[in-house]
């Protein structure tokens, strides 16, 4: 029986009915307390007479509070504050009623004592049965649980126990804290057994394989147990992250991966605002078979996009990639092109064709040593030309945004791929300023955990064949971030990148992302999540390669950043004169000039005179 748009169960039937007794007897009670415990004759009759109003009274009251929508067995803090509001209201209201009907010597100090009675005995009531499902579903469920420590400070730990209430699969024996003041304290019936570096003691005297990393993504806690753990007896665990909450319950611990190793928490969208943005659009994306360019899709594709143009100069994932975007979003309208970037003839025809309101570009080259030797020149027809292409094609087409996916490689560069991606950077403000009706924005980000060319695909197969996993430099450290990470990012920068929310088109954003992650951390922790250990593959430094360097830098040294509306989001600001068209034009004909095998000193000295900051490495 539904009331009110309450499921009126038998359970919550009774619980109300419980209520309206307690209420009853409170009152009652008040009287029998006022009098000292001996209830005048007079006044036997005045509280049977008023009980009705005030019972009534009590349940409006209630009822306004919504305490009718309690679950008794899941009871919190929350809900007995909102119960106290509750009674406030049925007493007020009780006290109105009995001074309208005007009883003769009626004792007001009923109804203070009244309302303290009502809260204590509901309360009450609601607690008890709470601790009785507690004890029941502990009893039942502890043949079937597997026994568990959290890892974390009070306050963290605090929250996972809650979340593991009423979960049949764990039983928490005790809480690991970060500080030794927390040591032997208790947490809802739960002690803190020790610090975190009696871990793996504590875990095999109390028979324990699973612990629950408690602290945030990104975390210097999490980082330290992930790193000190990883591969031994011990399963890590941690919350499921919040994309995986619509299907997966709360209870429902994951192992611990790769993206639990980035040094700051993950990127969150502003959903709400880029669903406004772009549902019911055209979005045209190319690079479209490339990891960064497929998540783009799968992420663009979320927030309702009406149509979705996707290029890519490689038919097999082109092909694969209509092939997942057809199940997934069948409602969305989808245009899958083999295209070059190169090619702006072909471009223009197909924007032509669509008229996207926004074009994501995230056609490149991003491969340093391959670049760096034989390719030069590939680079720089696809990073640059190719920008060059996108950016104008999207002025020529009308449409509203363009945003470019770049990399911290091309601060200071000191390979031909980041030399190139700057390059791109600066014909996008030059596109700005001849197209202002578009608004033209790029984005930098650093390397992206487990896409194609990426060091962790290269450490995986190297493992699987025992090794050594081949790491360039003890040294060298790099910003990491996930696919759908870099995705999200390019997709909330673009929505930024707007006249009316900053007010200039052309702006470069970066992320900030907290600490970077070395390499040679990266490898370890690889190794020992896949069973193994450093002896069994070994780790060898094998030098840094042409192009390389050992820290990536986000800021040239004429930029500087400021804030933007989202708290991870840094637009950047700099000094750097914008290309003309003269310019343009000359750099186009200079790289087209090239010819198919340059010289690579020719090629190295003329981007040189683009990219001022350009330096080869040991030059």
């Amino acid at each position: 029986m539904s009331v009110n748009g309450i499921h009126w169960s038998r359970d919550k039937v009774l619980f109300a009915l419980a209520d309206i007794v307690m209420v009853a007897l409170a009152w009652g009670i008040a009287f029998w307390l006022r009098f000292n415990f001996e209830l005048p004759v007079e006044y036997r009759s005045m509280a049977l007479d008023t009980m009705p109003w005030a019972v009534g009274c009590m349940v409006v009251g209630l009822a306004v509070a919504r305490v009718q929508r309690q679950a008794w067995r899941y009871v919190s803090l929350a809900d007995l504050r909102q119960l106290a509001w509750g009674v406030l209201l049925g007493v007020l209201a009780t006290v109105a009623c009995v001074m309208v009907l005007r009883y003769p010597g009626f004792a007001r100090s009923v109804f203070p004592i009244f309302g303290l009675l009502v809260l204590a005995m509901l309360s009450g009531a609601r607690a008890t049965w709470r601790s009785i499902a507690e004890q029941r579903h502990a009893r039942g469920g502890a043949g079937g649980q597997s026994s568990l420590i959290i890892a974390g400070t009070l306050e963290e730990a605090d929250q996972a126990l809650r979340t593991l209430k009423g979960s049949h699969d764990w039983q928490v024996v005790g809480i690991v804290s970060p500080r030794e003041q927390d040591v032997k304290q208790s947490l809802q019936n739960v002690s803190v057994l020790g610090t975190i570096n009696q871990l793996g003691h504590l875990a095999e005297a109390h028979g324990v394989h699973s612990v629950l990393l408690a602290s945030a993504p990104g975390s210097a806690l999490r980082r330290e147990v992930l790193l000190r753990w990883s591969g031994s007896q011990l399963n890590l665990l941690t919350m499921p992250t919040a994309d995986h909450w619509l299907n997966t319950p709360a209870t429902d611990l994951r192992q611990v991966d790769l993206e639990d190793l980035l040094g700051r928490t993950p990127v969150v969208l502003d959903a709400g605002d880029l669903a406004e943005w772009l549902s019911g659009q055209t979005v045209m994306i190319t690079g479209a078979g490339g990891s960064i360019g497929s998540e783009l899709c799968r992420q663009v594709a979320r927030f309702g996009v009406s149509r979705l143009v996707c290029v890519d100069v490689s038919e097999a994932a082109i092909y694969t990639l209509e092939q997942e975007l057809r199940i997934a979003h069948p409602e969305m309208l989808g245009n899958y092109y083999t295209a070059n970037v190169r090619e702006y003839e072909r471009l223009l025809a197909i924007a032509q064709k669509h008229h996207p309101v926004v074009i994501f570009h995230a056609a490149a080259y991003k491969h340093v040593p391959l670049m760096e030797e034989s390719n030069e020149v590939e680079a720089l027809r696809t990073n640059v030309l190719g920008t060059l292409n996108v950016a104008r094609v999207a002025g020529e087409c009308g449409a509203q945004r363009f945003v470019l996916v770049s990399t911290d490689k091309a601060v200071n560069p000191t390979s031909i791929m980041g030399a190139s991606k700057r390059l791109a950077e600066r014909v996008v403000q030059a596109m700005a300023d001849r197209y202002p009706s578009t608004e033209y924005v790029a984005v930098r980000f650093g390397n992206v955990l487990g896409s194609s060319g990426s060091v962790v695909p290269l450490f995986t197969s190297q493992i699987a064949r025992g090794g050594p996993v081949t790491v360039t430099h003890p040294d060298i450290v790099r910003y990491f971030m996930t696919i759908p990470e870099a995705a999200q990012l390019v997709v909330q920068a673009g929505r930024l990148g707007q006249s009316g929310r900053l007010g200039q088109s052309g702006q470069i954003y970066v992320l900030d992302m907290g600490e970077p992650v070395k390499i040679v951390e990266l490898a370890r922790l690889l190794i020992r999540l896949s069973g193994r250990t450093e002896t069994e593959v070994p780790i060898v430094f094998t030098g840094l390669r042409p192009g390389e360097k050992l820290f990536e830098e986000w800021l040239a040294n004429d930029e500087t950043t400021s804030a933007t509306s989202h708290p991870q989001l840094r637009v950047v600001h700099q000094t750097a004169v914008v290309l003309s068209l003269y310019e343009l034009e000359r750099l186009q004909g200079w790289v087209e000039d090239l010819g198919p095998a340059p010289s690579p000193n020719v090629l190295r000295t003329g981007l040189h005179g683009y990219v001022q900051e350009y330096r080869v490495r040991g030059a």
